[in-house]
């Protein structure tokens, strides 16, 4: 049981120890200075650092991660590493997609960055559309003073700013209070479609994995083709997981049985590879789907069981199994499969398609991100 007592928590420099004994004062953890050399204190070698013994859990958090929970690690940038990219909007979604976020950078070893957009209101009324807060587009009429647009724009730029600030400390006080995994993390505001502005970040940064929240089963029809995600999921060369509202991100445990929709190609052992690498030490339960021969006539009658057998070889750590679907009634079957096999999560290689393609015949990746409520994985390959 922890007391009252005082206990040593670090020794520094006179000035290091005073630094610290701020920070650890600035978030209401009592601290007191004791010089090492108490038998000639004019001598200094060194300043003990005391806090009672029940404040150390958060002690220990705050020493161990300074450069995370500092005011200033917000702004700073994390330098050449590989992130996990998270576009915000503020909605439950979003939010679950930023704990996610969090606790596969911790896995990988990298940070995250946060991202959310605005659009010019000038731009807006000239589209006649406008960026609502769940990242779709409805049409407005707006006013043409370039006055009235300006003051709008710029409330607009201060509103967003002001709410990337609160998440961002909202996120240390989680990280402190032991909620979050402590991970450098950028937060930044940029204008433009959010679309295109995900796509470019990734294509200028290093993003391991693009994070972002998804409606699920309950979005209208009419917001499937105006939805960001699938913009980003038709555009964007990075692996895309989408976190619905009814995931549990206490741990990366709900993202453990994965259906993966596969074909015995080089592109989709890539696509595995991927996968297996993004959840790396995770123990995966995958269920390899086999879609129907008449859909892809190159196919082998035993390629998946070669396929099966190379995944158990190649990733011992992981368990692999076949399943198959018949094409006949997608969503039907889709519940189905998740059922069976308590799946958390989907995943699939995708190939880039282009717009009229996806308006006439919408992909499998489209399908499963706007008809099942579970986590998608998407991984671009080259077809």
């Amino acid at each position: 049981m922890l007391t009252d007592r005082l206990i040593t928590v670090a020794i520094h420099t006179y000035d290091r120890a005073h630094k610290l004994k701020s920070i650890l004062e600035q978030e209401g953890i009592a601290v007191a200075l004791q010089n090492v050399n108490l038998t000639n204190p004019s001598i200094s070698a060194g300043v003990r650092v005391r806090i009672r013994e029940c404040d150390l859990p958060m002690a220990l958090r705050l020493i161990e991660n300074i450069e995370i929970l500092s005011p200033k690690a917000v702004s700073e940038a994390e330098g050449e590493g590989s992130c996990v990219l998270v576009p915000v909007d503020f909605s439950e979604c979003s939010d679950r997609a930023v704990a996610i976020a969090f606790r596969l950078a911790a896995l990988q070893k990298c940070a995250v960055a946060i991202v959310h957009t605005f659009i010019d209101p000038a731009f807006a009324s000239r589209t006649a559309m406008q960026l609502t807060d769940t990242l779709t587009f409805d049409g407005t009429l707006a006013g043409a003073d370039p006055m009235e647009e300006l003051e709008e724009e710029k409330s607009i730029e201060r509103m967003a700013r002001s709410r990337v600030r609160k998440l961002a400390d909202d996120i240390r006080e989680h990280i402190k209070a032991g909620a979050l995994p402590p991970v450098k993390f950028t937060a930044e505001v940029l204008e433009g479609l959010p679309e295109e502005v995900v796509d470019e970040y990734a294509e200028t940064h290093k993003v391991s994995l693009i994070v972002m929240g998804s409606r699920g089963s309950g979005s209208k029809e009419r917001e499937l083709l105006g939805s960001v995600t699938a913009e980003v999921l038709d555009a964007c060369k990075a692996p895309l997981l989408t976190v619905t509202s009814s995931l549990d991100t206490s741990s990366l445990d709900s993202l453990s049985r994965v259906a993966f929709f596969a074909q015995p190609a080089q592109s989709d052992l890539l696509a595995l590879d991927a996968m297996v690498r993004i959840f790396e030490d995770r123990h995966l339960d995958v269920t390899l789907i086999r879609l129907p021969r008449g859909r892809f006539a190159s196919q082998a009658p035993d390629a998946m069981e070669k396929l099966l057998n190379y995944c158990r070889e190649n990733y011992p750590g992981c368990r692999f199994r076949l399943s198959d679907i018949s094409l006949q009634d997608p969503v039907e079957e889709l519940g189905q499969l998740t059922d069976a096999h308590s799946i958390d999560m989907m995943a699939l290689a995708t190939r880039r398609k282009n717009v009229f393609s996806r308006l006439f015949n919408p992909s499998w990746a489209h399908k499963m991100l706007f008809r099942a409520d579970i986590p998608l994985l998407s991984i671009p390959v080259h077809s």
